[in-house]
C-alpha cells in the first residue's frame, strides 16, 4: 500500500524547492532532504491560494527519488521505493506537521535490507529533528 495522495509530494516544482531550499542529511544509502513549510506572504495574498495552502500546510509531504544509478533493472529499484514507502508510512503519525520531505537513494542502497533502511532513515529523521520527541 503506497502513502496517500495527501502525504505524497508529486509535482516537480516541489521537488526542486526541497532540494533548494531544504536541510541535508546523508548516511550510507540514503540521502535526505527536508524542508519545513511555512505560508508565504505572497501566497497569502488571494482567497484561491489561501486555502489551498491552509488546507496543505498541516500535511507532511513525502517524496522518494531513485535513479537508474541505483539500479538499470525497475523491478529492484521499485523494490527499494515500496520499502521506503512503508518505512514512511510507519513513521508519519511521529512526524511533526508541515514537512516536505525528499528521500533520495543512493546507488549502494542495492546492497541494503529493510532493517538497514530502517535504521538509516529513522536516524536521519532523528538528525533533522523532524520526529516528534526526537
Amino acid at each position: 500500500m503506497a502513502l496517500s495522495q495527501a502525504n505524497r509530494l508529486r509535482h516537480w516544482r516541489d521537488f526542486q524547492t526541497v532540494y533548494q531550499k531544504g536541510n541535508r542529511l546523508s548516511s550510507r544509502c540514503l540521502s535526505l532532504r527536508c524542508l519545513q513549510n511555512q505560508p508565504s506572504a505572497a501566497d497569502s495574498s488571494s482567497p484561491r491560494a489561501w486555502a489551498f495552502n491552509n488546507k496543505h500546510e498541516s500535511n507532511t509531504r513525502i517524496g522518494i527519488s531513485i535513479s537508474q544509478k541505483v539500479s538499470k533493472k525497475a523491478v529492484i529499484r521499485n523494490r527499494i521505493k515500496r520499502q521506503l514507502q512503508a518505512i514512511m508510512r510507519q513513521f508519519l503519525p511521529r512526524i511533526s506537521p508541515g514537512w516536505d520531505i525528499v528521500i533520495v537513494v543512493r546507488p549502494s542502497a542495492k546492497e541494503c535490507d529493510y532493517a538497514r533502511f530502517l535504521r538509516e532513515l529513522k536516524q536521519l529523521l532523528v538528525e533533522a529533528e523532524v520526529l516528534n520527541g526526537h
